[in-house]
């Protein structure tokens, strides 16, 4: 049995680009410190379903293994949305699907690894399971991922730039064929909660109007505002959307409430539905839009599209810088923390300052303000 120090890395909150920059980063410091490093498959579905795997489910991270991987896209680990040992779905005796709490028999395997400290790369939603595994003893240390930039307590989630440049482009050429057709363009970009994402990438391109959830968007306005454009010898428009924005003042008459209704307990008419909410925000706006314009209007949807390509250079330093701060806070003996970026420094946060919270797009924003500025109508 070796002394050497043990550390793994897993990835529990879906794809972004970038995600092997972190690999690289984790690796690196690790082995400037004498420690092996591990990467767990799948999120922890390498340890607690190892044998789905030819190799197992672990895969022994090198320096030679990462010596170019910083920029490669994909993640050699693979990913995983579903990341909750706490209730993992099995078929029990009844042949029925249950859902079973296996954090203990994950515990149990990363100390039959010797497994003496974890990296996990997660999203927003998987940061509270993190802390409950930290309760239990296991010693973590979270990377923040998000390309809606909307976990709490870190100014940058790993992942965020690359979204940004990459919707930018895509709006670009969004406005160039709105003013070729001399039509009103209407994309929606992910943002279910917070704004950033539609805010910033709008910003960058000058759009018409940005609606974000945190400003309740009045139509009428924006319709009036576009509409002074069309008559001034720009016959087009644009117009971003954050999936989670809202009107000021809704219709009693949402295009959801029929499926609500027929997935009602009571509902005489169930049937089999899932209510796809990606698209709906750009539809509602661009119908309305072209009611009140009279103006031929295209909506255009970019849903999870954002999450692939290539890192940015931002995100691959960002993500290079993560896996360090991670490995250094280890290192510390500190766990059940998120390392954050609070420019200029790296630092390490409590994961409770974190967890069940939200980065929204405060009203007193900068980007807001230059947002007005730039003549960017926000709907208000």
């Amino acid at each position: 049995m070796s002394d050497k120090k043990r550390i793994a890395i897993n990835f529990g909150g879906g794809f972004v680009p970038g995600l092997n920059a972190v690999i690289t980063g984790t690796v690196l410091a690790a082995a400037h410190l004498g420690w092996e490093t591990v990467g767990i498959r799948d999120g922890f579905e390498g340890l607690l379903f190892p044998g789905r795997y030819p190799n197992g489910g672990l895969l022994p991270l090198t320096l030679e293994s990462v010596e170019h991987l910083a920029g490669v896209t994909g993640c050699i680990l693979g990913t995983t949305a579903q990341n909750d040992p706490f209730r993992v779905r099995h078929i029990n005796s009844e042949n029925q699907v249950e859902e079973v709490d296996r954090s203990d028999e994950l515990l149990a395997n990363l100390k039959k690894e010797r497994i003496d400290g974890l990296v996990s790369v997660v999203s927003s939603r998987a940061l509270s399971i993190l802390f409950k595994l930290s309760r239990k003893g296991l010693p973590a240390v979270c990377v923040p991922e998000s390309v809606e930039n909307d976990i709490a307590a870190t100014a940058l989630s790993f992942g965020f730039n690359s979204a940004l440049s990459f919707v930018t482009e895509i709006l670009e050429k969004a406005r160039e064929a709105a003013q070729s057709a001399r039509r009103i363009g209407v994309v929606e970009v992910l943002g279910e909660h917070t704004g950033w994402l539609a805010l910033q990438s709008g910003m960058a391109v000058c759009a018409d109007a940005v609606l974000i959830p945190e400003i309740p968007y009045n139509l009428g306005r924006i319709a009036a505002r576009l509409q002074a454009k069309l008559t001034n010898g720009q016959p087009y428009g644009l117009v971003v959307v954050a999936e989670g924005a809202v009107s000021a003042s809704p219709s009693e008459d949402q295009p959801e409430s029929a499926i609500k209704k027929s997935l009602a307990p009571l509902a005489s008419n169930q049937q089999g539905a899932v209510i796809e909410r990606s698209g709906l925000a750009a539809r509602t706006v661009a119908h309305e839009l072209q009611r009140l314009t009279g103006k031929e209007t295209s909506a255009l949807v970019l849903g999870q599209l954002v999450k692939g390509g290539s890192p940015t250079a931002v995100d691959r330093q960002l993500g290079l810088g993560y896996g360090v701060a991670a490995v250094t806070a280890l290192n510390k003996g500190q766990t059940g923390v998120m390392v954050t970026f609070q420019p200029p420094e790296i630092k390490s946060v409590p994961l409770s300052d974190a967890i069940n919270k939200i980065r929204t797009v405060p009203p007193d924003s900068a980007f807001v303000e230059i947002a007005r500025s730039l003549g960017i109508s926000l709907g208000e």
